[in-house]
């Protein structure tokens, strides 16, 4: 083999695995789609439950997106804006009364803490629609690993977390931290439901 044969054949076999690399890469690009939530057709809810009752309202998303592998929900990240958590069962003074208190240090100070955050780290495919879940969610400033069911389709996703509170510091009218609460205790854990549309 000449001189510029040899060159001639290794530059061949360099652009060949180039080629194979670019074309891998972009079918790897394909099968991986980030999707962002439609934030306007998307919603997130809560309910607080005590020994008299509930209360329950909402939340907004600041920003969310999904991501796909091959239509395979693989992964997503949500921030919610902790400052627009309203009361929907309650209007007038106690309606107010109850917003600013979870506003405030009692609950989700959120003059410190303006946003929450749910990062997935795990998914496993289950029958169907079901994906097993399991994501880290930051509330305060603390992060703790939580694990939940999702159903999703081809446009909505919609899971309820249960969120024990005391796990972030929330420890205001806590059975397990305040003794002889009777009826004006409030149970630690709380719903979140929420639905995305993409």
């Amino acid at each position: 083999m000449t001189y510029n044969t040899f060159f001639t054949s290794l530059n061949r076999s360099i652009f060949l695995s180039l080629t194979l690399v670019s074309f891998c890469f972009s079918l790897t690009s394909f099968a991986n789609e980030k999707k962002e939530v439609v934030l306007k057709n998307s919603s997130v809810s809560w309910v607080g439950t005590k020994v008299t009752g509930s209360h329950e309202g909402t939340v907004n998303l600041k920003s969310a997106f999904l991501s796909f592998d091959n239509d395979i929900l693989v992964g997503g990240s949500f921030v919610i804006d902790m400052e627009t958590i309203i009361c929907t069962d309650l209007s007038g003074k106690g309606k107010a009364g109850l917003e600013g208190h979870l506003k405030s240090d009692d609950f989700f100070d959120v003059e410190k803490y303006p946003t929450a955050h749910l990062d997935i780290i795990d998914i496993k495919k289950g029958l169907g629609e079901d994906y097993k879940v399991v994501a880290n969610i930051t509330i305060k400033g603390l992060t703790k690993k939580i694990s939940f069911g999702a159903i999703v389709n081809n446009d909505t996703a919609k899971a309820k977390i249960i969120v024990d509170r005391t796990e972030f510091g929330i420890i205001y009218k806590s059975g397990n931290f305040f003794k002889d609460l009777a009826d004006k205790a409030i149970y630690d854990d709380f719903e979140m439901l929420i639905h995305l549309s993409f």
